[in-house]
């Protein structure tokens, strides 16, 4: 009885945890540019097989990207396919004017925060992205 009682205890402190993780669904976007200026706008990211369709919208300008899943599997960091246990991704992107790469690692209180750039780029930028 008490193994039972430990076990649903975990069970119920992981599976919010669990929920979390899939980096799928719609989100508001807040960053700072190279220049240090602020921007806001939204994301859509989708899952496309094994892959994640990663769709921003800030003011008038639109870029898509294609993602990459990640996930911690024991002390180990794993690639691979995209999964709705993905705590990370991955993304590379093209916009009107340029092309970049992105990361993503999902935050304890459900948001994503990552870093991005652009080709020819010098500097990271970074962003926030909060579920709608």
């Amino acid at each position: 009885m008490i193994f039972r009682t430990v076990i649903s205890a975990c069970a119920f402190v992981l599976l919010p945890a669990i929920a979390l993780a899939d980096p799928t669904g719609s989100y508001k976007v807040a960053g700072t540019s190279e220049d240090g200026s602020k921007y806001q706008g939204t994301v859509k990211v989708l899952r496309n097989g094994e892959t994640y369709i990663v769709d921003w919208m800030i003011g008038k300008n639109e870029s898509i990207g294609t993602g990459l899943g990640a996930k911690f599997s024991g002390d180990r960091f794993e690639m691979g396919p995209a999964s709705d246990e993905d705590t990370a991704i991955s993304v590379g992107y093209v916009s009107k004017e340029n092309f970049g790469i992105a990361m993503y690692f999902e935050q304890p209180d459900g948001s994503w925060q990552g870093v991005w750039t652009y080709g020819g780029s010098e500097k990271v930028s970074s962003e926030i992205w909060t579920r709608e």
